[in-house]
C-alpha cells in the first residue's frame, strides 16, 4: 500500500512551533534546502538545525554531521537527500526519537515511510513544506 499524506498532519507540523533537523542543509543558497529552511525559520518560526556531512553553520546555527549528533529533541526530520538515501535517514530519525519525518518533493521511499509510521512517527512524503504551507494559508 502506498503512503498518502494526511492534510491535518501537514497542517499541524507546519503550524505548531517545533525543532526541525534539516538533513542536506548546507551553506549553498542555490539549493532548495536553503530556501525551504528560511521559510520554516523566518515565516513559520521553527527552529532549524542543519544536518550535513560538512556540519556547516547555517543562519547562525551550528551544523551537525548526523542526526545522532543533534543535541536535544527533534520534532521533525526534513529529508533533502536522494530517494536512494532516504531510508537510512528515516531509520536515523526513528533512532533519534523524532516525532515526524518529512520527505521532500521528489523524495519517495514507501518502505521507509512505513517503517516510520510503524514506529509511531508522523510521515509526510513527496511534499514541500513551503508549497504546502502557502497552499494551506499557513503564513
Amino acid at each position: 500500500m502506498s503512503h498518502s499524506n494526511d492534510p491535518e498532519v501537514i497542517r499541524r507540523l507546519l503550524a505548531t512551533p517545533g525543532r526541525w533537523a534539516v538533513v542536506g542543509l548546507s551553506t549553498n543558497r542555490a539549493r532548495a534546502a536553503w530556501g525551504v529552511s528560511a521559510y520554516l525559520r523566518e515565516t513559520l518560526g521553527h527552529e532549524v538545525v542543519p544536518v550535513h556531512p560538512r556540519a556547516e553553520t547555517v543562519a547562525g546555527v551550528a551544523g551537525r554531521r548526523s542526526l545522532a549528533a543533534v543535541p536535544g529533541p527533534i520534532d521533525v526530520v526534513d529529508v533533502f537527500v536522494n530517494s536512494t538515501r532516504a531510508g537510512a535517514v528515516v531509520d536515523d530519525a526513528i533512532r533519534a526519537g523524532a516525532g515526524a519525518v518529512w520527505l521532500q518533493l521528489g523524495v519517495v521511499d514507501e518502505a521507509a515511510a512505513q517503517r516510520a509510521a510503524d514506529a509511531g512517527l508522523d510521515v509526510v512524503m513527496n511534499a514541500c513544506p513551503a508549497i504546502e504551507g502557502r497552499r494551506l494559508g499557513i503564513m
